[in-house]
């Protein structure tokens, strides 16, 4: 009897410590730098949200949110970083709609489940893509590229951020729409898929609105029209492609910071409060509006988790509408 009285008094005791101890570590986070994973090369919408964001989570929480661009493989290189990580919460990702929804259906051999291997903490932005082609092109319409295309077939290219990213997949759908043979131009970020039309070694992009942005305000691309059915604040003159030959055309990304699997739930809601404090600051929304992103104030972690996962199953009827349903 007594052996059974003290071992019962000892379980007692662990199971007061473990929660006193899960406690201790949810208010002592983060105690260390934060990895903070961009799964795209530098330069483009990821890279601009994660340093904007990690610059004011590290003011409020007091320890760095150290930038690691891990570009390849359309997101998913820097995604299985993130999913083998410790579910401390010392590893998060800005992981967008390709990495959390997309991938899902165009990938047959997708490494992670989105469902079960993040978690994504906090919605950042909505981001609308534009059309651009290079500037010397005899291209100043969408009706103009069509023409151009369909007078050259297997001749024009297009750039991406890799195989399945909304990149791709708003081509895709221009590609489906009009019947074009054009070839597809993978690359590891926006910025460098960017800068070959720019050199006109590729003709034309959806590119992910705020690292064009510059690049049409100075007459380095030319762009025909924003994927939203509304106007875009940072580029006031660019129509919707709804509006200019492409009929009820309604496209943009979202992005998330997400975290791995496993994470203590204390410690996820805690960085979603931090990151939705972030989020409500004027100059964080003014910057990233005046950059062409939308900003989205987030709902809680299992809201957000229904979101994404209505998303996948939204994507998955695009991805199959555009013909590249498991093609990669």
């Amino acid at each position: 009897m007594k052996a059974i009285r003290t071992a019962a008094l000892i379980g007692c005791m662990l199971t007061a410590f473990v929660p006193a101890r899960a406690f201790a570590q949810v208010q002592d986070y983060p105690n260390r730098p934060v990895n903070f994973i961009v799964p795209f090369a530098a330069g483009g919408s990821t890279s601009l949200f994660a340093r904007l964001i990690g610059q004011k989570l590290e003011e409020r929480m007091g320890k760095p949110f150290v930038i690691e661009n891990k570009p390849g493989g359309g997101g998913v290189i820097g995604a299985m970083l993130v999913v083998r990580a410790a579910p401390d919460g010392y590893t998060v990702m800005m992981a967008s709609s390709t990495i959390l929804a997309i991938n899902y259906s165009v990938r047959k051999n997708l490494p992670y489940d989105p469902h079960k291997d993040l978690i994504p903490i906090a919605l950042i932005a909505r981001v609308p893509y534009v059309l651009v082609v290079n500037p010397d092109l005899p291209v100043h319409s969408v009706d103009d590229l069509v023409k151009l295309a369909k007078s050259k077939p297997g001749k024009l290219s297009f750039a991406s951020v890799g195989p399945g990213t909304i990149h791709h997949l708003n081509a895709e759908m221009f590609k489906t729409m009009f019947g074009l043979n054009v070839v597809h131009v993978p690359y590891k970020g926006t910025a460098p898929a960017l800068q070959d039309v720019v050199a006109g070694h590729v003709q034309f992009m959806f590119s992910d609105v705020p690292p064009a942005k510059g690049l049409i305000d100075g007459g380095k691309v030319r762009a025909l029209g924003v994927t939203t059915a509304e106007r875009v604040k940072a580029l006031p003159n660019v129509p919707p492609l709804a509006e200019v030959g492409m009929p009820n055309y309604n496209t943009s990304s979202w992005h998330t910071i997400s975290t791995t699997a496993g994470v203590p739930k204390e410690i996820v809601d805690k960085l979603s409060k931090e990151i939705r404090a972030v989020m409500a600051e004027p100059d964080v929304q003014e910057l990233l509006s005046n950059e062409g992103a939308i900003p989205q104030i987030s709902p809680p972690p299992d809201e957000l988790r229904k979101f994404v996962n209505s998303e996948i199953v939204r994507w998955g009827k695009v991805v199959e509408k555009a013909g590249i349903a498991h093609s990669q």
